[in-house]
């Protein structure tokens, strides 16, 4: 069924459950009657844009309203497809999941969690083929199906390792359309370079390294950069003497940011304002405790996490440096990650830091590390 045969059989369902009045009546006989599958659009999206945005922004709230959970949002998304009309009052009524809690469009994996409660994710890995991929938690329990999110599979270029994350478990390559980023580690797989496909701010100037490159030649497209925008990096600190505990380890991010009304449109010069004047977010590993009766290192994951593992951990901020609520003290766990199966780990996260860039940490933290364990 077509997106827009199904969007139709929404609103018909939602408009024939309101009150009658000559605004739904009318709005009803300005439908007409179903596309069928297969039919030619170009003339029917002009039809479906000519509905009165009062009607169509109420379908779209009652979509919203009442389907609000995974795999029922899917419907939300197709009202999106719709055409263009429909896509703009869609996002218009959609909150970010900044605001909502809810991830809804590819975009919003590129948007900043919400402030209090964090968005639960789990990340399954295959050793087979060095790929993992990223789940939205559907359920508190760790083996629910879950929402497919990202993936990403493991590289080895030269002394270098790299994760290509695309939006297609099946097409993970710089050149998709899927692609949505990188992840580059040095020789000693202790620092690591997060890349993102598009620019974070209006202005970003794509990388000039060559590692950064998504294709051989300069251009293949005017809408495809032909580089990536580095937007943050992760390193992990020696441990020479061998001391017990944890990993030590440091983020240095650039964060996205989300306009605070979705309706009205964002002012370019505004955005790049607020770019700059935000900067970048230092994270760290929060300092487990010893414990001890278990004589062993502990930190409270508030059991989403049952697995003993060096791979563990929670991030905070270095410093204080916003009001409350905003990037969060030394307290306020901003991503956690940690192991619950033998391929299976959680992965919740919240403002500042998007889903991609919450994936793309986790993923520093597979594979041996030996001067920093």
């Amino acid at each position: 069924m077509s997106a827009r045969r199904r969007a139709y059989l929404f609103s018909k369902s939602f408009l024939s459950c309101r009150l009658v009045s000559p605004s739904v009546e009318s709005f009803g006989e300005a439908m007409g009657p179903a596309p069928e599958v297969g039919e030619e659009e170009p003339a029917a999206e002009d039809r479906w844009s000519r509905i009165l945005p009062e009607l169509l922004g109420e379908i779209v709230r009652r979509v919203e309203n009442s389907e609000d959970q995974w795999p029922l949002r899917k419907s939300v998304v197709s009202c999106a497809c719709v055409c263009r009309r429909w896509r703009e009052i869609t996002t218009g009524v959609i909150g970010s999941p900044r605001d909502t809690g809810k991830i809804t469009f590819p975009s919003s994996l590129k948007q900043p969690g919400p402030r209090n409660l964090p968005i639960q994710c789990f990340i399954k890995r295959n050793k087979r083929n060095s790929t993992f991929y990223l789940y939205l938690s559907l359920t508190q329990r760790f083996m629910d199906k879950g929402k497919f999110l990202l993936a990403a599979r493991r590289f080895r270029h030269g002394a270098h390792v790299e994760y290509i994350i695309s939006l297609d478990a099946d097409d993970l390559s710089q050149g998709s359309n899927a692609y949505v980023g990188k992840l580059r580690s040095d020789f000693l797989g202790t620092k690591f370079t997060i890349y993102d496909s598009r620019p974070p701010f209006n202005g970003a100037k794509v990388s000039s390294s060559r590692a950064s490159r998504r294709f051989t030649s300069k251009q293949i497209s005017p809408q495809v950069p032909a580089g990536n925008f580095e937007i943050g990096q992760v390193s992990y600190k020696f441990n020479l003497l061998k001391s017990r505990g944890p990993r030590r380890m440091m983020c240095t991010l650039q964060c996205p940011s989300a306009p605070e009304n979705m309706e009205d449109e964002p002012d370019p010069e505004e955005m790049l304002k607020e770019q700059r004047q935000a900067g970048s977010v230092v994270l760290k590993n929060k300092a487990p405790r010893w414990h001890e009766h278990l004589q062993c290192w502990c930190l409270n994951f508030h059991g989403r996490v049952t697995v003993a593992s060096v791979k563990n951990f929670q991030l905070v901020a270095a410093a204080d440096p916003s009001p409350p609520g905003e990037v969060g003290d030394e307290e306020t766990v901003l991503l956690q990650f940690g192991k619950v199966g033998d391929d299976m780990f959680t992965m919740d996260y919240r403002q500042p830091l998007s889903a991609f860039q919450a994936f793309a940490i986790c993923l520093t933290s597979f594979g041996m590390k030996f001067a920093c364990e």
